[in-house]
């Protein structure tokens, strides 16, 4: 039998797609002149294509056999077919090569022979069944490894172990979302608000902004809101089809917002307004986006989704002020910080006490103080679940109500509740991201890490650019499933984002250790004494959630050897 190269071809064997020679181990397509070299991801993916020529191939399985193992979110696929098709000078509004089959996957529709033989490949009917993965997967063992391990995805940090379908125990909530899959309503993304000006401090404003925008709009059975992935090198074509674009700045008492609608598909402008108005008026001018966004999109509101848009979580906008101020410090997760959020929720409360999301947010930093410092608030489970069901019982149809919820469920313990709430969240809002993370958090903290990594999986689709917290619970979970590499790298991903998180430095140690490298686990528990002098970790397992027997004694075990 022939030797055989990547994509199955026989090795120094072309294939011949349309009216391109593609070169499989040299990752080289050509037509006339000189040839184009192309990413070995991106040729792993025309060669599974070309594999199956006429047929669809769902997202999942490329995912799966051109990234095995790798979570990378769909945005990598996407870019890939990108690459594809300008290699291939391919019209996505007229493809002669790839075709986009909506929810579904992609389709190689130009002709497929092997170039030594002539011998042309079997072209199924268009309308055939996608292919089994098994075909596929014995195509790409026969990959060249090394090559393949040469090129690594940048901040593919995550792995997927698991089918993203599979089912969690106990009914406890589904991998995916349902609009992920066949019935997506219309996608729009709100992109992170700009803050203009020469005031710094004002990011949170321009943050809350966004941020509430987004809630509002998730509210909306038509629409399914995705979050951006952030960062210099974020791509988010292809995530939403309506991209979300603004500008925040607030001086001498007067709220400037510049606020773009972009349909991705084509890149064009659908509208484009600017609002100067008085800052006091800023709820009138959240409301008047929302509504015209809504009137913009296409599909058509009931009366009772409108009546559920001119809801405002408070009209005081001294009130609000306070809130954003308290959100961005919560995010810190340090004492002094929390203590400061905490004063901040409660002169939000003083000024409106019906403020359903400042009570979540007071819950939180009760919840928080359970772990930060627990020998100074033995009470504070009790008063944090007071507080998150007062917010519960104001406005029974805020996402981030339950999720506070859920948080405080997990922090005593109550897995059942927790989940409860979040499932709860995520009814209200399908494309929650944080709501899918923490359950998988649940499933870690109940000893059961492998449930957890399908739900990473959904949240990390939604929110590409999840907080560290995300990167924390996959790092855990690979931590306990022995997987010490993929743990060692989320975790460093999540001490990257938060370098005073102590959580992180404890599994981060932990995992240096377990795979064998002494020095940087030694390294790592220094730095856990600098951030909690006195530092034990059977004082620290005290008020952790982690109710695994088997993971509590292999976390100890471990940390003991290096004298934590």
């Amino acid at each position: 039998m022939a030797p055989r190269g990547e994509g199955g071809a026989a090795a120094g064997v072309r294939l011949q797609v349309g009216d391109w020679w593609v070169d499989p181990a040299a990752n080289e397509v050509g037509r006339e002149g000189a040839p184009t070299r192309i990413e070995p991801k991106a040729m792993q993916v025309l060669t599974v294509l070309a594999a199956h020529p006429g047929r669809v191939v769902s997202r999942d399985a490329l995912l799966s056999e051109v990234w095995p193992g790798v979570v990378v979110g769909d945005e990598a696929l996407t870019q890939t077919i990108i690459k594809l098709r300008k290699a291939l000078r391919d019209n996505p509004r007229a493809p002669a090569y790839i075709e986009t089959i909506s929810k579904r996957g992609y389709r190689l529709v130009a002709p497929v022979r092997s170039v030594d033989t002539g011998t042309p490949a079997e072209t199924p009917p268009r309308d055939a069944a996608p292919p089994g993965r098994p075909v596929a997967g014995r195509r790409l063992r026969r990959l060249g490894l090394a090559a393949a391990a040469a090129v690594a995805v940048a901040g593919a940090v995550v792995v997927y172990v698991l089918h993203a379908d599979r089912e969690v125990a106990g009914g406890a909530g589904p991998a995916e979302p349902a609009d992920l899959q066949q019935t997506a309503p219309i996608t729009v993304m709100v992109m992170p608000f700009e803050s203009l000006g020469a005031n710094a401090e004002q990011a949170y404003l321009a943050q809350g902004i966004g941020s509430d925008l987004m809630t509002d709009l998730s509210r909306l059975s038509d629409l399914r809101v995705v979050s951006p992935a952030i960062g210099p090198s974020a791509r988010n074509a292809g995530r939403a089809r309506y991209l979300v674009l603004g500008s925040v700045q607030r001086e001498s008492g007067t709220l400037r917002v510049n606020i773009r609608l972009v349909d991705a598909a084509t890149d064009q402008q659908v509208w484009s307004e600017r609002f100067e108005r008085p800052a006091d008026d800023l709820f009138a001018v959240q409301d008047e986006i929302v509504r015209r966004l809504v009137a913009l999109l296409p599909g058509k509101l009931t009366d009772a989704a409108k009546r559920e848009l001119a809801k405002r979580y408070t009209r005081n906008l001294e009130a609000y002020d306070y809130f954003l101020r308290a959100q961005a410090l919560l995010l810190v997760r340090q004492e002094a910080a929390n203590e400061n959020a905490r004063a901040l929720y409660r002169k939000a409360l003083k000024l409106d006490p019906k403020f359903a999301r400042a009570y979540a947010g007071l819950a939180m930093t009760y919840a928080m103080d359970y772990r930060l410092a627990p020998g100074e608030s033995p009470t504070a489970l009790a008063r944090a679940f007071e507080l998150a069901e007062t917010a519960r019982l104001i406005d029974p149809d805020i996402p981030e109500i339950y999720w506070a919820l859920g948080f405080v469920h997990v922090q005593s313990r109550r897995f059942a509740e927790g989940m409860d709430a979040l499932k709860r969240a995520i009814a209200l809002n399908p494309s929650y991201a944080d709501a899918y993370a923490l359950m998988g958090g649940i499933y870690n903290y109940r000893g059961e890490s492998a449930q957890t990594l399908p739900l990473l999986r959904t949240a990390l689709r939604l929110n590409p650019d999840g907080s560290y917290l995300y990167y924390v619970i996959l790092g855990r979970a690979y931590f306990y499933e022995n997987d010490f590499e993929q743990a060692i790298i989320n975790l460093r991903e999540a001490e990257a984002r938060n370098m005073t998180d102590v959580e992180t430095r404890v599994h981060l140690a932990a995992a240096e250790l377990a795979a064998g490298n002494r020095e940087a686990a030694e390294w790592e528990a220094v730095e856990i004494r600098a951030l909690v002098p006195g530092f034990s970790t059977e004082a620290w397992l005290r008020t952790y959630p982690m109710a695994s027997p088997e993971y509590r004694s292999r976390l100890t075990a471990l940390l003991a050897r290096i004298g934590l």
